[in-house]
């Protein structure tokens, strides 16, 4: 009798759960319905019309067009640093890489040095970082060039105006 009871209970149970399942034939139809109700509907199409805002055009002779560089606004870090590998720092240096081991930087260094590049090791004892100088200048502006130019292989780099 308990082999009959879980017969039916299985035979019903399997009966349950195979028709549950969603049939290819229910989203077909589904889709078909979306789709005539897509195309019952007319399409709105709605215009907007804007008033154009226009300014004035004021004409400048080319004798006044006045071309302003930007290079004051460059951002610089002031830190003290010490020369540990290299002939001497100017007042601005571009800086491509910082590390706190120092064979990193040598490495580095190395690598400039072979690129054509006269790099040099610094160290900034108060953060314990040896800074890689890629080059070194007196002036702010011809910083800025190296350090641009610099940025295609080095894009992190920055300068560095060495507090004495």
């Amino acid at each position: 009798m308990k082999k009959i009871v879980f017969m039916c209970a299985g035979i019903c149970l399997a009966m349950t759960l195979a028709s549950c399942g969603s049939s290819e034939k229910a989203y077909r139809k589904a889709y078909e319905k979306a789709q005539a109700q897509a195309q019952q509907q007319p399409q709105q199409q709605v215009q907007v019309t804007e008033t154009p805002v226009v300014t004035p055009v004021q004409t400048v002779p080319s004798t006044q067009t006045q071309v302003v560089d930007n290079r004051d606004n460059v951002q610089v870090r002031q830190e003290r640093v010490s020369i540990v590998s290299g002939a001497g720092l100017q007042a601005y240096s571009v800086v491509v890489g910082s590390f706190s081991v120092i064979a990193n930087a040598e490495g580095l260094q190395q690598r400039l040095k072979n690129a054509g590049y006269a790099a040099q090791i610094v160290k900034n004892e108060e953060r314990n970082m040896y800074r890689v100088v890629a080059s070194t200048f007196n002036d702010k502006n011809s910083a800025v060039q190296s350090r641009d130019q610099l940025r295609g292989t080095y894009p992190d780099a920055w300068l560095l105006y060495n507090a004495r």
